[in-house]
């Protein structure tokens, strides 16, 4: 199993703007083989910022990496009209990306 992560660091305030996106925005993700699943993390405030993170299982890393190339990906990540369009201030830098190996699943 292949784990990508993504962390976002949101505003203090703008937390309900931020979900709101993430609810609305269409992931396209069932349209690739070896998507699992897709969970969007809540963590805590620091600092005046909350942190959250999208967190993706694939069945491998090639499945992962196809994604990445497949023109899901790009209808998913090319939203930025309406109201799937994150609006500027929500999120403060850029999403840092994480991807892990399972190594051990008990």
């Amino acid at each position: 199993m292949h784990i990508v992560m993504n962390r976002f660091k949101v505003t203090e305030g703008q937390e309900d703007v931020f979900e709101e996106v993430w609810r609305n925005r269409e992931s396209y993700l069932n349209e690739v083989p070896g998507f699992l699943t897709f969970k969007m993390l809540k963590g805590d405030v620091k600092e005046g910022i909350r942190l959250y993170s999208s967190h993706v299982e694939w069945e491998s890393k090639s499945d992962f990496e196809n994604w990445i190339k497949s023109d899901s990906f790009k209808k998913a990540h090319g939203q930025r009209e309406g109201k799937q369009k994150m609006p500027s201030g929500v999120i403060a830098g850029h999403p840092q990306i994480e991807v892990f190996e399972v190594i051990l699943d008990k």
